[in-house]
C-alpha cells in the first residue's frame, strides 16, 4: 500500500533565483529554461474512511525547496483529477493553510515559507458528503507567489477497510486525540523517521479514556485507581493471531506534567508500555499500548477470537495518565507501520445536543464520547 510519487515541476515562470544555475556562465542572469525546484510527494495513499454523515480522506503532502532561495506558499487547491475543471474539493489558503502546514526543521515564524532546502509537510484532511462520490485520484494545484503548478497526482486507496469490533466496552468512552487534523493533535501530527523511513504510524490512533460529565478521574490525581479508564478490560478487535504480547513493565503514577515521572525510563523498548500486537491478516496490524503489568493474558502466537479479554488498561510506558492507545498499522514493528483507518461495527455516539445517535460501520473522530453495547 505504499505509494512514492514524487514529481518535479517545470513551468516558465520561475525565477532565475530558484532556478539551477545555467551551465552556459555567459548566459543572462535574468532567464533561466530550468524549472521551479520544488518537489512534492505524497509517499502512503489515502484511504477514505466514513464518519457521523461524511466521508473523509487523510493524506500528507511532502514540499521540498531544492532552491538556493525562500518560497511562499499562496494556494493549496484539490481537484478531482476526472474533472480538473470543475470547482476545486477543497481550497487552503492563508489561516487555512498555514493550519495545514507544519515545518520540517528550522524555519521562520511563517510556516507558509518554504526555505532553502527545507521541507514542509501539508496535513491534507479532505471532508466530503457521504452521498458523494470519493475520486479515485487527486489532482493538486500548488500556487506560490512567482508560479503556479499543477500536475500532483494522489491515488486514493481502494481496499476495503476492515470491520472491528470495539477494543473496549461500556459507556462513556471518549476517543481522545482521534482522527482529526487539528495542529495539536499529537497523532495526526506525528511523522517519525524509523529505520530510515518516515511514516505516521498514529494517523488514526485513538486515546480511549472514561470521561463522565467532563472529568476523567474522581479523588486523587495520584492515585491510578482515581481514574474511570483504569483497571478496563480491552478486547481483541477480531478473531486474529497474536503477533507480539510484552509485559513486565510498571505503571507510571499520574500527574500534571510538572510533577509526573516515568516509572522507567523511556527508551523505544519502553515508549509504549506493556504492549498487544495482532496479526489481523492483509499485512494490517491492531496494536494495544499502555497496559497493566500483570494483566496481559495471551501470548505470541496463541490464536485469539473477536471479543476476547486480552488485558486491562493501565498506565505504563509514555503517559501520565491511564488509557488505552489503540491503532492499526501496516507493520508488527513499533512505529514503523502506516497508520491505517479502520471501521468500528457498532457504536452510540453523544451528539452537540445530548442525544445519542446510533453509528454502524464507522471510525469515531476526536472528542466524540461513545457508548459500546
Amino acid at each position: 500500500m505504499r505509494v512514492l510519487l514524487t514529481v518535479l515541476f517545470y513551468v516558465t515562470c520561475a525565477s532565475a533565483s530558484s532556478a539551477v544555475p545555467s551551465p552556459d556562465q555567459n548566459s543572462s542572469p535574468t532567464a533561466s529554461p530550468f524549472p521551479l525546484q520544488l518537489e512534492v510527494r505524497s509517499p502512503f495513499a489515502p484511504t477514505a474512511f466514513p464518519s457521523a454523515g461524511h466521508t473523509y480522506v487523510v493524506y500528507e503532502l511532502y514540499l521540498t525547496n531544492l532552491s538556493s532561495d525562500p518560497m511562499k506558499l499562496k494556494r493549496i487547491e484539490v481537484l478531482d483529477a476526472q474533472e480538473p475543471s470543475a470547482t476545486p474539493l477543497a481550497s487552503f489558503e492563508r489561516k487555512e493553510l498555514d493550519a495545514i502546514l507544519q515545518p520540517v526543521g528550522a524555519q521562520t515564524s511563517d510556516v507558509s515559507q518554504v526555505n532553502a532546502g527545507a521541507t514542509a509537510i501539508a496535513f491534507m484532511w479532505l471532508p466530503i458528503d457521504g452521498r458523494a462520490r470519493t475520486p479515485e485520484r487527486l489532482l493538486h494545484r500548488v500556487i506560490t507567489t512567482t508560479s503556479t503548478i499543477e500536475g500532483v497526482v494522489v491515488e486514493t486507496n481502494r481496499d476495503k477497510l476492515l470491520l472491528l469490533s470495539p477494543p473496549v466496552r461500556g459507556a462513556d468512552w471518549l476517543a481522545s486525540d482521534g482522527p482529526s487534523n487539528d495542529p495539536t493533535n499529537h497523532h495526526r501530527r506525528g511523522p517519525l523517521a524509523i529505520d530510515g523511513h518516515v511514516t505516521i504510524s498514529r494517523r488514526y490512533a485513538i486515546d480511549w479514556m472514561i470521561q463522565r460529565g467532563d472529568a476523567i478521574f474522581s479523588g486523587d490525581s495520584h492515585d491510578l485507581r482515581s481514574y474511570y479508564s483504569y483497571d478496563q478490560a480491552v478486547f481483541a478487535v477480531a478473531d486474529a493471531t497474536v503477533e507480539k504480547a510484552r509485559d513486565g513493565i510498571p505503571n507510571n503514577i499520574p500527574g500534571s506534567p510538572e510533577t509526573f515521572h516515568h516509572a522507567v525510563p523511556i527508551t523505544m523498548d519502553t515508549v509504549g508500555g506493556n504492549t498487544i500486537v495482532l496479526n489481523l491478516g492483509s499485512g494490517q496490524y491492531a496494536w494495544y499500548f499502555h497496559l497493566a503489568p500483570g494483566s496481559i493474558g495471551v501470548k505470541a502466537g496463541e490464536r485469539v477470537r473477536r471479543g476476547q479479554r486480552l488485558a486491562s488498561i493501565g498506565c505504563s510506558g509514555d503517559p501520565p495518565i491511564p488509557h488505552l492507545h489503540f491503532e492499526v498499522t501496516t507493520s508488527p514493528t513499533l512505529l514503523a507501520g502506516e497508520g491505517l483507518p479502520y471501521l468500528i461495527d457498532h457504536y452510540r455516539l453523544l451528539k452537540k445536543d445530548k442525544i445519542w445517535e446510533t453509528r454502524t460501520s464507522e471510525l469515531p473522530r476526536d472528542g466524540i464520547v461513545v457508548n459500546f453495547e
